[in-house]
């Protein structure tokens, strides 16, 4: 690898790389310095540095960890206004394989948001636009994103009715939860449209999701072996082209 071209940065860098690693237990001044390469008196100097602008702390005992301004910064880059941007490279390849449409949306309340739609060379028409809101119940989106989030471990009816629109039941929302934790693929099947379906994923940062990522088409096109192609795609397509830190759902 070629020389930083600025040594302080650099250094500042491996630190926080070398502090994630740490995990929330943190590391010593030595521990550090051997992993960095670094003598123990610049990097406690690096370190101070961090500290003053909360990307690293100190336990009790002394030893360092990432500070919460770490998260702030995770945050900011997966903002709702930066994923359509970060996420259209995994969405353009997805839709140039399968060629179909492809949508990106985030979950707002008991809603999915469409914040980006990819269109395939072969026009779908659906009355999908960025920006338009859908029932997260009624969508394969909202669905895949209410079974990795919020209703990740629900299934009494209590918990399920508030995010009830007329045209689905309890039973149904149950069904498709079910479903989706148990293959790691949301679906929907003319609910919305008809002679239209949709399979969705989650889309995962640690665990939760911030997105959700889906392909539509007429139904002719998401039965046997064109379903199944369509789904592998995005169980291994859509992986393949996220951000470093983000994976898919799965079983």
């Amino acid at each position: 690898m070629d020389p930083s071209p600025l040594g302080s940065v650099d250094k500042a860098l491996l630190t926080l790389d070398a502090l994630g690693r740490t995990g929330a237990d943190g590391a010593t001044l030595a521990e550090l310095a051997a992993e960095v390469g670094a003598n123990k008196s610049t990097l406690h100097r690096t370190l101070s540095a961090l500290r003053h602008r909360g990307y690293a702390e100190q336990t009790d005992d002394g030893a360092y960890r990432l500070g919460p301004a770490i998260l702030a910064l995770g945050t900011t880059f997966l903002a709702e206004e930066n994923l359509p941007a970060l996420l259209r490279p995994a969405l353009d390849a997805l839709s140039a394989e399968i060629d179909e449409l492809v949508h990106l949306g985030v979950l707002a309340g008991r809603e999915v948001v469409y914040l980006e739609k990819v269109e395939p060379q072969r026009a779908v028409r659906v009355w999908s636009a960025v920006g338009r809101r859908r029932p997260a119940a009624t969508t394969a989106l909202g669905r895949a994103l209410l079974a990795a989030g919020p209703l990740h471990d629900a299934d009494d009816d209590a918990t399920l009715e508030p995010y009830l629109v007329p045209a689905t039941t309890t039973a149904r929302l149950r069904e498709a939860l079910a479903e989706a934790r148990g293959t790691g693929v949301a679906t929907e099947t003319e609910e919305n449209e008809r002679g239209i379906a949709c399979v969705a994923v989650a889309v995962l940062r640690a665990g939760r999701p911030v997105a959700a990522v889906s392909i539509t088409a007429p139904v002719e096109r998401m039965t046997g072996r064109p379903r199944a192609d369509r789904l592998g795609a995005l169980r291994r397509t859509l992986p393949d082209h996220l951000p470093p830190g983000l994976t898919v759902a799965s079983a």
